[in-house]
């Protein structure tokens, strides 16, 4: 809990002051898809992650005026060295091969298979001067993974 919201409104209070001296600024918060679709057993990191959410909505509306953009960007299981510490630790838990603990992961996915980092590198367009309209929205990244509307 400490972490998840603290921080970014920290970075925030450093750096939107000049953005709205500059009438420009984009801030791109990456949560989890925990805000969407609460993860079991992570009571604290959920309510951290709505935290964040919500803090990421209302502060939008507010500084909208000066184009500055507020978006919130969930990932999906992407291939990276968190995602493989994951499952490495879940096929241990479970004194299973990864293998099989990637394969029944990738199943799950609609694409069936993890997201490369530049697959969601890409949402960085959200950062550009052409997205300017688009504030206050939070964006899954994560190819149909999370079944909330």
């Amino acid at each position: 809990m400490d972490t998840l919201l603290p921080a970014p409104q920290r970075l925030v209070a450093l750096t939107l002051p000049a953005m709205r001296r500059r009438g420009w600024g984009r801030i791109l918060a990456i949560g989890s898809s925990g805000i969407t679709e609460p993860l079991p057993n992570l009571v604290l990191s959920n309510a951290g992650r709505a935290a964040l959410a919500a803090y990421v909505k209302t502060l939008a509306a507010e500084v909208a005026a000066d184009a500055v953009t507020v978006n919130l960007l969930l990932p999906g299981r992407i291939a990276t060295d968190r995602v493989a510490a994951l499952d490495a630790a879940r096929a241990e838990r479970e004194q299973r091969p990864i293998a099989d603990v990637e394969a029944a992961s990738h199943a799950a996915i609609p694409a069936g298979r993890y997201g490369s980092p530049a697959e969601f590198a890409a949402a960085a367009f959200l950062c550009s001067a052409p997205a300017w309209y688009v504030t206050g929205t939070t964006l899954c990244c994560d190819v149909g993974l999370v079944r909330s509307l």
